[in-house]
């Protein structure tokens, strides 16, 4: 049997340390900023030494980018799931706003490492790898449209039904990093109500 990496919690495989590691820099970036998140603090706060996180991740610079794509391998996949159910494209659009509350839930420090790294100056990377995620959104959100421009009762249509839509979850998006789990949850309530009742012109029946 192969000696256990110096520091690694007992019973724990090196994946379930290395997600501990990611987890634990989605939390210290939501909560301090990149600048005061060390490699120190990222270790204290998943329970290893700093020289076991070494083991896994050479420097911050490649935590940062790996909780970027752990973010991205999450929420991806379900938002398209969400995406492909059946329904009109409100109830699409309304399932991907669903997954999305969901994914906060879950994950609450995410939407919070999200804008930290986008804020912050400091952190160039967090433009270069983290923008994708946004861009792939956005064309979940063209494919649901385009596949159902005979559900859209009023306007907006097409292009503009994109922006619209891709804004509002951006707004949420940042309302997630700074508000109450309880407050997000009733301002995507709201998104909702607005995408089925005046974006769209439906009528409330589903």
């Amino acid at each position: 049997m192969p000696p256990a990496q110096l520091g690694r919690p007992v019973g724990a495989s090196g994946e379930e340390t290395r997600q501990r590691l990611i987890v634990a820099t989605m939390r210290c970036v939501a909560t301090m900023g990149y600048a005061r998140a060390t490699i120190r603090e990222i270790a204290r706060t998943a329970e290893v030494t700093s020289a076991s996180l070494y083991n896994y991740f050479p420097n911050k610079s490649e935590l940062i980018k790996a909780a970027i794509a752990a973010r991205t391998d999450v929420a991806l996949p379900r938002l398209r799931q969400a995406a492909a159910r059946p329904g009109t494209v409100v109830d699409r659009i309304e399932a991907v706003l669903d997954e999305s509350g969901r994914l906060m839930r879950e994950y609450p420090d995410l939407a919070a490492f999200e804008w930290a790294i986008r804020s912050e100056n400091a952190v160039a990377l967090g433009a270069e790898v983290g923008g994708g995620e946004f861009q792939a959104f956005r064309e979940i959100i063209e494919t649901i449209i385009e596949s159902g421009q005979g559900d859209l009762a009023g306007p907006p249509e097409g292009g503009g039904a994109v922006e619209v839509i891709y804004s509002l979850v951006y707004g949420l998006t940042e309302l997630a990093a700074t508000l109450p789990s309880e407050d997000y949850q009733a301002a995507l309530a709201t998104a909702k109500q607005l995408i089925r009742g005046t974006l769209f012109g439906c009528t409330g029946d589903r």
